[in-house]
């Protein structure tokens, strides 16, 4: 079932008239290579998802095999797990309110339902996540249509914490920096609800997302609370540059650990 904005919930409500605008391993401290996106084409997939619904298992699979497929070219995957679902039968723990709220923001710049699974590329088309030939034209299309705002990324670990270093030439004062936490695969066995039963594999979790203003500096440094049973192999960190007003995105990069 693919679940429409038609939930009548207060908190559901809420999350609708709450809109933004575009809004470890050991005890020493290491430092990674710096990354630089470069200006070819890019392509970012963001998708809205949740362990509630039973039509997006499909779409998780589908974001697995595209990170596989792409893992060489300019290619960004974000998954977002929302929260409506969660009175449901099932609470997804990779879920939040800012998730919910993203999609919220994207309903209402490209004029779109909300529902899952949903899929936007590059901030500026949405269609369902889990039909390939949609996801794969709307990749191509991204890739020979985009030109990538350079942005440079170095990222610090120590016992607490992360730390992201980041530099862009990009000051359009519409535009902000989002530097988002990414877990690269994890996994739930569901217990409850309309996926009651099944082993579900997730790609591309996003666990933080911190949005920078780009109004007053182009470079500086913002921290994610590092996460539990965190190792480097696992998470990676995405930068993206995106118009508050339009919700394009003109720039991405990723980190790696």
């Amino acid at each position: 079932m693919i679940l429409k904005n038609l939930i009548g919930t207060a908190a559901f409500v809420a999350i609708m008239f709450t809109v933004s605008a575009f809004s470890c391993t050991d005890k020493t401290e290491e430092i990674y290579q710096n990354h630089t996106s470069n200006d070819r084409g890019f392509a970012v997939l963001e998708l809205f998802t949740s362990e509630g619904c039973s039509s997006c298992p499909p779409a998780d699979q589908l974001m697995g095999e595209i990170e596989k497929q792409y893992k060489d070219q300019p290619v960004y995957i974000l998954a977002y797990h929302v929260d409506y679902w969660n009175n449901l039968g099932w609470k997804d723990k990779f879920s939040s309110i800012e998730n919910s709220k993203r999609q919220q923001q994207y309903a209402q710049t490209l004029r779109s339902q909300v529902y899952t699974p949903q899929l936007v590329v590059n901030g500026k088309k949405e269609f369902v996540g889990s039909d390939r030939d949609a996801v794969e034209n709307g990749i191509q299309t991204a890739l020979l249509n985009s030109n990538n705002t350079k942005i440079d990324l170095s990222t610090k670990v120590s016992e607490k914490e992360i730390t992201i270093n980041f530099k862009t030439a990009e000051n359009n004062s519409q535009n902000k920096l989002l530097i988002t936490l990414v877990e690269k695969k994890s996994s739930t066995n569901v217990q409850r609800g309309e996926n009651e039963g099944r082993h579900l594999v997730h790609w591309q979790i996003v666990h933080q997302q911190n949005q920078i203003s780009l109004k007053n500096s182009t470079e500086g440094t913002t921290s994610f609370k590092l996460p539990e049973n965190f190792n480097t192999n696992d998470w990676e960190i995405i930068g993206m540059i995106q118009n508050v007003k339009t919700g394009e995105i003109v720039g991405s990069t990723k980190s790696s650990f």
